[in-house]
């Protein structure tokens, strides 16, 4: 049976009413501000004194947990126990090493401007806010179809039978925008099909007929369009940001991974 750690520590937390200001010791083991600061850079929640007593409130809780736990002297000895700690010891051990050895280049202001103007380049005059039912094949595609002429609301219809990711949320998806004529490769990660589909419907319209790619069938309805709402580039910059770090990441790690394969003796 697998215990939740975090909720027992939360739970355990507030059932003594832990609500100290300051850090703390829980049986002469001391729970410092260090530690309460570690854990709420990791968590991502602002430091607030409300936040602080909180993650302290957890930090009290696991340290009795771990002082019981060690009591237990059997615990050790066990051997799920015992691989858990190996499992463990190799993956912190892993961590570490990856971090000394994965170094992306960084990521510039210079690459982010590009990057930013790159996307804005790309957008047409006008955005459209659609959704997507995608189904197995031309017949779901024309049941469904038919159920949305016979007055079903779409968003009800995607729900029911759609097996894209969209699904539970009625088929909606983000708004989009693209120039005209929509061409390969600048749709905004839509496949051109689909993309062709949306930019030809007025708002409240609903594809005629299903749309064909790679082998499953789609039906396509614009909610709304409007005139494209470019955001700012202060807005948008520390997703960018994310995003070219996130790159750089796989690069260097697809680099180490190369220099390890060219190096080891794998049989398979």
């Amino acid at each position: 049976m697998q215990f939740d750690i975090a909720h027992l520590i939360a739970a355990t937390a507030l059932a003594l009413g832990l609500h100290l200001a300051q850090a703390a010791s829980v049986n002469g083991v001391a729970i410092t501000d260090a530690q309460i600061t570690q854990m709420l850079e990791q968590s991502g929640l602002p430091d607030t004194p409300q936040a602080r007593n909180a993650i302290q409130q957890q930090l009290i809780a696991r340290e009795l947990f771990r002082q019981e736990a060690a009591k237990d002297k059997g615990l050790e000895s066990r051997p799920d126990v015992q691989q858990a700690l190996r499992d463990a010891k190799a993956y912190v051990l892993m961590q570490a090493w990856l971090k000394d050895h994965i170094k992306p280049a960084p990521v510039t202001d210079a690459q982010v401007r590009e990057r930013y103007d790159t996307i804005v380049a790309r957008l047409g005059e006008k955005e459209y806010k659609a959704r997507l039912i995608e189904v197995a094949d031309p017949a779901a595609a024309n049941a469904a179809l038919t159920r949305i002429k016979g007055g079903e609301d779409f968003a009800k219809v995607a729900k029911a039978v759609s097996i894209a990711p969209s699904k539970a949320r009625g088929g909606a998806m983000d708004w989009v925008s693209f120039k005209l004529p929509v061409q390969e490769g600048q749709t905004q990660n839509l496949p051109l099909p689909i993309a062709q589909a949306i930019a030809s419907l007025p708002a409240g319209a609903v594809s005629a007929e299903p749309v064909a790619w790679n082998n499953r069938s789609f039906l396509v309805k614009v909610d709304e369009a409007r005139a494209t709402q470019v955001p700012a580039y202060d807005t948008v910059k520390p997703g960018i940001q994310q995003a070219l770090h996130a790159q750089a990441l796989e690069r260097a790690t697809a680099a180490l991974v190369t220099q390890l394969l060219a190096k080891a003796k794998i049989t398979q």
